[in-house]
């Protein structure tokens, strides 16, 4: 899988993965460990709560739908076409405040441990224990704001 080149069809992910992360269906398209790729089903009323990739550059480019991003007060609304930057160590929170389900590709370069990150996360839905497994895998949540 790492490495090769080809065509991962729009239907599928790399082994068949489609993972529940925070909601979300994630399918990773490209895993190298230059980069990680994945599709992302977005439902309404779903978010990622701010947290940084101390080691990671991320972004988003929206295919359908509106997700709002916020990095620290500023909040900006990306929509379908729109391309999302989150450098590494820049705290972001994504949030679909939309009413709609959004999909978008979003990638990290480079990979690091966040696809070994998706594997555990997958339909963990204890927020404790997301954070703790996140901050072994190089993602760091930031407390609640009444928390901080």
């Amino acid at each position: 899988m790492e490495n090769e080149a080809g065509v991962t069809s729009a239907a599928d992910g790399l082994g068949g993965i489609a993972w529940n992360v925070v909601g979300h269906t994630y399918t990773p398209k490209l895993h190298s460990p230059n980069a990680f790729i994945w599709h992302a089903v977005v439902p309404a009323d779903t978010f990622v709560p701010p947290h940084i990739h101390p080691t990671q550059d991320e972004w988003i480019v929206m295919l359908e739908g509106e997700l709002e991003v916020e990095f620290g007060p500023e909040k900006h609304v990306a929509k379908a076409g729109d391309t999302v930057r989150m450098p590494m160590g820049i705290a972001h929170g994504i949030f679909n405040r939309s009413g709609q389900t959004a999909t978008c590709v979003f990638g990290v370069a480079p990979s690091r441990k966040l696809f070994d990150l998706f594997k555990v996360l997958d339909g963990v839905t204890d927020p404790a224990e997301l954070v703790r497994l996140s901050a072994l895998h190089e993602v760091d949540f930031l407390p609640p704001p009444d928390q901080a």
